[in-house]
């Protein structure tokens, strides 16, 4: 079982780092491989809408991260995702990195479940985790929960270390990480797989 941590974040060793480390130390305790993914400073250029990636598991444009990580996924059975907050939204690369990523790779990830984790000075934290985990149910993920809204505070890593309450969260959320990668791997090896999706999907608007 694996757990692939992707941090959005331009430093590499910045605040959402440390709390994907806590949450990484945690799946460890629990006996689930992990690995994190740092997209660092590079740009990740932002979807085209070219739908020239559906049901291929690649993005045509091959010049960043988008394609590395989609190569991972398939071996993951989880995943994390971390931002910065900017401007009360995430973070620039992890946005255009999960646009075309769950375009062009939805059917790696269907079923598995996923989280997102934000890292704030102060504020908007709220706002950047709603609009990461708008990703997940149109993938058909399930939404990992903790005790509390997965976010951590502190303009330093250091400053993270005094979030006792931040890291705690994290820790949680790994453990329910944990728990929920081995339930899903128990019901497959009992035969009972995600619900499938019906043969024809339905596409519709409103406009006659």
């Amino acid at each position: 079982m694996k757990v692939l941590l992707i941090n959005g974040s331009p430093h590499a060793r910045g605040c959402t780092h440390r709390a994907l480390l806590e949450i990484e130390k945690t799946l460890h305790e629990e006996g689930v491989e992990t690995e994190i993914v740092q997209l660092g400073a590079a740009p990740i250029r932002s979807c085209t809408g070219c739908l020239a990636c559906a049901g291929r598991r690649r993005c045509i444009h091959d010049e960043d991260a988008v394609n590395r990580v989609l190569e991972k996924c398939a071996q993951a059975d989880g995943f994390v995702f971390g931002s910065p907050v900017h401007y009360a939204g995430a973070c620039g690369q992890i946005v255009c990195l999960m646009d075309r990523m769950f375009y062009a790779g939805s059917a790696l990830l269907r079923g598995k479940p996923a989280a997102a984790v934000v890292s704030a000075r102060r504020a908007g934290t709220t706002a950047a985790i709603d609009q990461l985990n708008k990703y997940f149910p149109i993938a058909g993920m399930p939404i990992v929960p903790s005790q509390y809204w997965p976010m951590v505070h502190g303009s330093k890593p250091e400053d993270v270390e005094q979030d006792e309450e931040g890291l705690q969260i994290m820790r949680q959320l790994g453990r329910n990480l944990a728990w929920m990668v081995k339930s899903f791997a128990l019901a497959r090896e009992h035969g009972i797989e995600p619900p499938r999706l019906e043969a024809e999907r339905k596409r519709t608007n409103f406009i006659r």
